[in-house]
């Protein structure tokens, strides 16, 4: 019967009548109501301020734990793989040591140039003029340019240039220009510029 009543009362009920600063006499199940009203809109709010906030925190945890993981993984691959890497690290190491081993000292480049006028000659060259130009500093080497001006047969010439990839020092050749001196002549005037390279030690790194 108080259920009947309170419903009675409920449906009889006005909202304007309902005043907030005197809750304690609206009726029970208004109070009731309201209660349930409070209690979804304070448990919603604590989720988005709480637990949502939290499941961002996992989920950043998650993420942190798949890099983790990862770096694991690549540390464990360099741990496993270490033997040969210091392996590969000597093989590197000795082949560096012999690229610059053929690379000229600065005692050793008159001798390079006597070299390289003995091939021309041996080749049936005429070496007019061997000129050491000036040094150009790069970051780990410096380059060491070398003009040469010869004459020989377009055979002879090609013997030499074909000659000097067998030098004991690394030399590259660059800036070709061959022409003929004159009509009546076979032979022909070469101007190329030769390059070898000497390793800067400590001061280019």
């Amino acid at each position: 019967m108080a259920l009947a009543d309170s419903l009675k009362s409920l449906n009889e009920l006005d909202l304007a009548d309902l005043n907030i600063e005197n809750l304690g006499s609206w009726p029970l199940p208004v109070k009731i109501i309201t209660g349930m009203l409070l209690f979804c809109l304070v448990f919603t709010g604590g989720y988005y301020l709480h637990i949502e906030a939290l499941q961002l925190r996992l989920q950043g945890v998650r993420d942190q734990e798949v890099t983790l993981r990862r770096d694991y993984e690549q540390k464990a691959f360099e741990a496993a793989n270490l033997e040969a890497y210091k392996r590969q690290m000597v093989e590197m190491e000795e082949s560096f040591g012999a690229l610059v081993s053929q690379l000229p000292s600065d005692t050793e480049v008159p001798g390079l140039l006597e070299d390289i006028t003995y091939k021309g000659e041996l080749n049936g060259l005429a070496i007019e003029t061997i000129d050491l130009l000036q040094e150009v500093p790069e970051e780990f080497y410096i380059e060491l340019p070398i003009q040469i001006n010869a004459v020989g047969s377009f055979h002879d010439l090609g013997a030499f240039i074909s000659g000097m990839a067998g030098l004991p020092r690394i030399v590259t050749l660059h800036d070709f220009d061959i022409a003929a001196p004159g009509a009546e002549t076979h032979q022909l005037k070469m101007n190329i510029l030769a390059k070898t390279y000497r390793y800067r030690e400590g001061d280019g790194l």
